[in-house]
């Protein structure tokens, strides 16, 4: 994995093979955020991570300017390497992580809410947590007014029908949803 833009451009991180991740493609990565650059100044958002996995897309909008990063999976080890890996790029006080089941978390009122909120489940989520992740994001209010939910999910999943379903953009086999 590397990092394309900002402070860190270029910079390469290398997870332990034992972490349970599959980190959005470099490809997806870019346009990913070539949409974002057009709607957002990035060092004005607070942006929420979930399930961050190692890191990639928190260090990218850290990288970028991002004001707060808060990330949050459910393992342990990621975790762990997302903690040092932000403390030796100098980043430990924008990226904040959370070790919690990422369902769990967005099923209660948030503290905060954000301006940029990521998704990247894992590919073999069943389909009716999929299909629930933007209700808990939405309902629970964890984003702020004109913010962007963007999920990462299968190619098999739509949400097309979904009332605050704003685009649909495929990139290899990484498909993104955006929400309003």
């Amino acid at each position: 994995m590397r990092i394309i833009s900002g402070t860190l451009k270029g910079k390469r991180i290398t997870a332990p093979t034992n972490l349970p991740v599959r980190p959005t493609t470099d490809f997806a990565k870019e346009a990913l955020f070539n949409i974002l650059n057009n709607e957002w100044y990035f060092d004005e958002i607070t942006v929420l991570d979930l399930f961050s996995g190692i890191g990639s897309i928190s260090l990218e909008f850290a990288s970028r300017g991002a004001k707060k990063v808060t990330s949050v999976d459910n393992f342990y080890g990621c975790v762990k390497f997302l903690d040092e890996t932000a403390k030796q790029l100098k980043l430990d006080d924008i990226i904040s992580t959370v070790k919690s089941d990422v369902l769990k978390y967005l099923d209660k009122q948030p503290i905060k809410k954000f301006d940029i909120i990521f998704a990247d489940p894992p590919y073999d989520l069943d389909v009716e947590a999929y299909k629930k992740i933007p209700n808990l994001v939405i309902d629970n209010q964890w984003l702020e007014e004109g913010g962007n939910f963007v999920l990462e999910h299968p190619s098999g999943i739509s949400f097309e029908e979904h009332p605050n379903f704003v685009q649909h953009k495929k990139y290899g086999n990484v498909h993104f949803s955006f929400f309003e």
